[in-house]
């Protein structure tokens, strides 16, 4: 981390040593006192230059800073450093306007994380650094996050993190998009994820070998189970290094997949590539291609065809047929509508 990502640990160190009244701190000491503040806070050993300490005593002297009364005076040619109100502390003046715009940009972060697992405490501190500081709702019109307030199912977020954590096995009333009937079954949570603004659970039921697979927005009810907790050996993060979103047949192998950008397009692909395993194979004035190492399912198909004549499948065949077909179905459709 860099020398200035610690400034408020330095500017703390030396108040710390100017409001000593029993100890006199030259230089050196004010230089050791920093760099052993820094290291118990990060496990960073490298030291703080003179240079860099004259520059933030100055800053704390400053109207842009404290107004900090840092006196100096000498015992032969050596200078030490002191507060000449030793009643003085940083900690008890008023923001600086740069200190108060990082803190509205800190509350715009952390406003995003509401309602989430974990992070109940944020409301409530937020709320109070608001009303404190007149920040108000001003804040959250310079940003805005790519998130569904209005998505079903957030309201589990919690108590199934809670569950993962925990290892608590559930009862799950679940309602496919393709049954019209509520289901009853015994879940066992092991992953949390979200993709295209929806949120998934993964877990172990146990009618089935392979990993289950429920989105939030199609849950009913959950209910605590007292069973044993049926454990995973499985890396979630691996677990999806291989595909696009969240589905896929644990049994399927990666295969090589080659897809043609049309020039108008590639400037977003290439600043957002499609999977990190893509890599340009070939490149002319009037497309690029590109390789990407998958395991193809819906996700993978229905970003293909968001990008509509402007991404063609190559290889593998299968995929190209697919994708020719949904196509052509898409044309019916419209035809069937005239």
């Amino acid at each position: 981390m860099p020398q200035n990502k610690y400034q408020i640990i330095r500017y703390q160190a030396l108040d710390k040593c100017f409001r000593n009244n029993v100890r006199r701190y030259f230089i050196d000491d004010l230089i050791e006192a920093c760099n052993e503040a820094i290291y118990n806070f990060s496990g960073n050993s490298e030291g703080v230059k003179k240079r860099q300490l004259y520059d933030d005593i100055a800053f704390m002297q400053s109207e842009n800073g404290y107004n900090a009364p840092v006196e100096k005076d000498k015992i032969g040619r050596k200078v030490y450093y002191f507060y000449s109100d030793i009643n003085f502390t940083i900690n008890n003046q008023p923001l600086t306007e740069s200190e108060a715009q990082e803190l509205k940009e800190t509350l715009v972060t952390l406003n995003r994380f509401k309602g989430l697992p974990q992070f109940e405490w944020i409301e409530s501190m937020t709320t109070r650094l608001e009303a404190s500081f007149e920040f108000g709702e001003e804040a959250n019109q310079i940003i805005e996050f790519d998130q569904n307030e209005f998505l079903k199912g957030k309201e589990f977020i919690n108590e199934l993190y809670h569950a993962v954590t925990n290892k608590t096995p559930l009862s799950i009333v679940y309602k496919s998009f393709g049954n019209q009937k509520e289901t009853n079954l015994e879940f066992h949570p092991y992953y949390l994820k979200q993709y295209n603004n929806r949120w998934f659970v993964f877990g172990r039921n146990p009618v089935f070998e392979n990993i289950t697979n429920l989105a939030l927005d199609r849950l009913i009810d959950i209910n605590v189970l007292e069973k044993i907790f049926i454990e995973t050996d499985i890396d979630f993060k691996e677990y999806f290094e291989d595909i696009i979103g969240v589905t896929f047949n644990e049994k399927s192998e990666p295969t090589n997949i080659i897809l043609r950008i049309d020039k108008s397009l590639w400037p977003y692909i290439e600043t957002k590539p499609i999977h990190g395993s893509q890599k340009i194979i070939k490149k002319t004035d009037d497309f690029t291609d590109v390789k990407l190492e998958l395991i193809p399912n819906y996700e993978l198909e229905s970003l293909i065809l968001q990008h509509g004549e402007k991404i063609t499948v190559i290889e593998p065949r299968n995929l190209s047929d697919k994708i020719q077909d949904r196509i052509q179905q898409l044309i019916k459709k419209y035809k069937c509508a005239e």
